[in-house]
């Protein structure tokens, strides 16, 4: 099979010179394959762009300046651009670093992390960070899947894991972000002036660090935020202890500071956070700081299963090849809840739904759009939010209310980790491929693996359950070529989360 536009839909033989192994990522924009350079001998990951987007000249200059942007900076912690080229049929791509270790993400939908490997990880990340910003570039987009583990030979013989910070999609040169600004980013992760839509520089990517460094070390991030307007006018962060891991007011302090609405209170940069970190945690740990800021000997362990080529570095992935398009569906589709996709909520949650049927207390809801439904019980029909959202995308045209969303519960803000409550957010958003890795609950103690459904309506369903108030489910289905639907629903009982997960229906899509 050649590089050409029907290679995409299947696994190509080649892309440019280098042979394909197979997909390891894909997005709304871009596809990323692991492939082998035979001249050199070594694995590497080719992003390429999506076919759907080669005719669009802002979305493929933005791919070609990532490459740019790496390419300014050496550093052991950011991701290495080797190679640029242009498939037969137009599409650019970029070959990279492969990162056979996989992503903090993977490793956090496994387990947490300790106190001591929570600030190397910290450290390291801001030693990418410090690289970007001491060549005048802007990452806008830290959070745990950008943040990539590759296995490096050590001295005598030794290998050992290395952090590094990767996918510059919404990167961005300093003197362009005064001129250009892009509201985009990660609700939960960005900082406040970055989804006000003002001109962010260095302390904006601190600010991401700095919840990233708050969920490593509690397991849990200071903000749940379902959009960009809501991470707009956070609120204090909350402290990081709790009953399972008391921290000293110093490393409150420390990370607060770095979570700092007035970027002017923020450490002065990067590295001076994370060596503030480090210091405020050695003196608990009872451990010092190595000369080269290391605290402590250890360090993540490698992962056999993942440092073979031919393994998948990514814990969940959706399919082994990109998969044709999904026409539009008619109007009136009924998202149905499928006996994959309750046998996944439990014995006890599909015996539970059989027995209830709909369920003769349950409230019809209806976005304001009329494109979006779902019925809930009753005495969740409390808090209602049907204006509309913004879904977590990097594209600038996107503004908020543009997609119709639906946010239904007991309380405002059911979907807070830490608050007991029920509810369900459906929101429609741009895509033209199923997520490769699902929302993570680290919240609760289980992640059930993921059902994925490609009959009349791709799907792919999680079910955690241990949750602090019962279960929750999340559910991404392809409702239309380029229109993805989000599902959360977190309820006491599975019975009741299986009845409101089948009551979802679309109309007009």
């Amino acid at each position: 099979m050649s590089d050409v536009p029907g290679a995409a839909r299947g696994i190509p033989d080649r892309l440019g010179r280098y042979a394909v192994r197979r997909r390891i990522g894909s997005g709304g924009f871009a596809t990323v394959w692991l492939a082998y350079d035979e001249q050199l001998d070594a694995p590497v990951a080719i992003k390429v762009l999506a076919d759907n987007w080669t005719g669009d000249h802002h979305v493929r200059t933005r791919f070609v300046e990532e490459g740019r942007f790496l390419r300014r900076v050496e550093s052991p912690h950011v991701v290495t651009v080797y190679d640029a080229g242009e498939l037969d049929d137009g599409r650019p791509y970029l070959v990279m670093t492969y990162a056979d270790q996989g992503t903090l993400a993977d490793r956090l939908q496994v387990g947490g992390l300790s106190v001591t490997q929570s600030v190397e990880v910290v450290r390291q990340v801001a030693e990418g960070l410090q690289a970007l910003h001491d060549r005048g570039v802007l990452h806008r987009d830290i959070k745990p899947a950008n943040v990539l583990f590759r296995t490096i030979e050590g001295p005598a013989g030794t290998r050992e894991l290395r952090a590094l910070v990767g996918d510059l999609g919404l990167g961005k040169a300093l003197d362009m972000s005064s001129r250009l600004t892009m509201i985009a980013g990660t609700p939960s992760f960005v900082a406040p002036e970055q989804a006000l839509g003002e001109t962010p520089d260095a302390r904006a990517d601190q600010y991401s660090l700095g919840v990233l460094a708050f969920l490593l070390l509690t397991g849990r991030t200071p903000y749940s935020h379902a959009s960009l307007s809501a991470a707009a006018a956070p609120g204090p962060p909350p402290g990081l202890s709790s009953p399972d891991r008391d921290y000293p007011d110093a490393v409150d302090h420390v990370v607060h500071r770095a979570l700092s609405l007035d970027r002017e209170h923020r450490w002065p940069t990067v590295n001076a956070f994370a060596d503030a970190l480090a210091g405020a945690l050695a003196a608990e740990l009872g451990e010092s700081i190595g000369a080269e800021g290391h605290i402590g000997p250890r360090w993540l362990p490698l992962d056999p299963d993942l440092t073979q080529p031919g393994a998948a570095p990514t814990m969940r992935p959706v399919t082994d090849s990109l998969a044709d398009p999904v026409p539009p569906r008619r109007t009136g589709r009924r998202l149905l809840a499928t006996a994959a996709a309750l046998v996944a909520l439990g014995a006890g949650g599909l015996a539970g739904w059989l027995l209830q049927g709909p369920g003769d207390d349950d409230v019809p809801v209806v976005d304001e759009t009329g494109q979006l439904e779902v019925a809930v019980p009753r005495d969740w029909h409390r808090a209602v939010a049907d204006s509309g959202w913004r879904p977590p995308t990097d594209d600038e045209d996107v503004v908020d209310g543009d997609f119709a969303a639906l946010s239904v519960g007991t309380r405002g803000d059911w979907n807070q980790p830490d608050v007991p409550a029920e509810g369900v957010f459906v929101g429609l958003f741009p895509g033209t491929e199923l997520p490769t890795l699902m929302p993570q609950h680290p919240e609760c103690d289980h992640a059930d693996s993921p059902v994925h459904e490609n009959a009349d309506e791709p799907s792919t369903t999680v079910v955690h359950t241990g949750c602090p108030d019962g279960v929750t489910v999340e559910r991404v289905v392809q409702v239309a070529g380029n229109r993805l639907l989000w599902i959360q629903v977190r309820s006491r009982e599975r019975g009741t989360a299986a009845r409101v997960l089948d009551s979802v229906a679309t109309h007009g899509l």
